[in-house]
């Protein structure tokens, strides 16, 4: 459906420039998990190519996919020493650095993309990317919308009270089985590529994720619904080695600060297009979509997320969910 990134980094010069070519250009490393194919690399093409275009020559974009510097742990360690420049990463960074102020991390606390936006702009979420530079070398340059995490069953599910006894596949992330709990799913850690052999067998009667899941597992196999939840809004999030990033020119982080605005924007788009030409396959293949009344789950989780968040640093609970006063 699209250009491979080698193509395209041939077709810019970029893939085959010998090494004096390039002795004056600026090499920017760019780390995603994700392989070629998917929002993250069209991002990444993006960039590369808005780069060459508003200076030809002047960068030499490589990419690093599927993990193949490693994991985020260890590409945010790479980006603290200084020894790669760019990722688009998820959670882990906030986690890391600054878990304190994680309100994004926590299920059925932010319900649209403009939420997690206007959090990180908030004076709390301002304070994860101070923290965040400050003990992880990292330079913060905005998120990367990914497809909210949704619910598959294989029973129809409008409310709360449809999940008693509903046993619902987890990753072991403790706030998200906290909260799941407290709305009253039985939670079970199934390794995540057991999830259709589980529900084939009857071990669970659900999971939740993005619509990729479902749509890469083909669990419309074993699973007949999809509840529209939109329970977390997990971003990727653009960052750069702040050692990196000080030593160039004014001129120069301009530019990449416009290339990754640009590629941002683009990877946001090209995320909303596959997540509705997933639903569409999914509801093809005979799944039938549910798209419930959130507040409801929203409220039976809300004791859960009270308790979370009353552990977090002060501010944050308001930021998050807004202040009554």
């Amino acid at each position: 459906m699209r250009k491979t990134l080698l193509a395209t980094f041939a077709s810019l010069g970029l893939a085959a420039a010998a090494p004096f070519a390039l002795a004056s250009s600026i090499e920017i490393q760019v780390n995603n998990t994700m392989s070629d194919g998917g929002s993250e690399s069209a991002a990444v093409e993006r960039f590369a190519e808005y780069l060459e275009e508003q200076a030809p020559g002047r960068f030499n974009v490589r990419p690093f996919l599927a993990g193949s510097l490693g994991g985020e742990n260890a590409v945010l360690e790479l980006l603290n020493l200084g020894q790669t420049q760019l990722s688009i990463t998820g959670g882990n960074w906030r986690q890391q650095y600054a878990p304190e102020y994680d309100a994004i991390t926590v299920p059925f606390v932010f319900a649209t993309w403009d939420e997690v936006d206007a959090y990180m702009e908030s004076p709390s979420g301002q304070t994860l990317v101070e923290i965040a530079e400050e003990k992880g070398g990292i330079k913060y340059f905005g998120t990367q919308h990914r497809g909210p995490r949704h619910m598959t069953a294989n029973k129809a599910i409008h409310s709360p009270d449809d999940l008693e006894g509903f046993r619902m596949r987890l990753p072991s992330l403790p706030v998200w089985l906290e909260v799941w709990e407290e709305i009253g799913a039985t939670v079970v850690n199934v390794p995540a590529p057991e999830i259709y052999l589980a529900m084939q067998t009857g071990q669970v009667d659900g999971h939740e994720n993005s619509l990729s899941s479902p749509y890469t597992r083909r669990l419309w196999e074993v699973q007949d619904h999809i509840i529209l939840t939109s329970h977390v809004m997990f971003p990727w999030n653009w960052v750069a080695s702040k050692r990196w990033w000080d030593g160039l020119e004014a001129d120069d982080q301009a530019l990449i600060a416009e290339a990754i605005e640009v590629a941002r924007q683009h990877g946001t788009e090209v995320e909303r297009e596959l997540d509705e030409y997933y639903l569409e396959q999914l509801e093809a293949n005979g799944m039938s979509i549910i798209e419930p009344d959130i507040e409801p789950f929203r409220q039976a989780a809300m004791p859960a997320i009270e308790r979370i968040m009353a552990e977090m640093a002060d501010g944050v609970m308001d930021d998050a969910l807004g202040s009554d006063d």
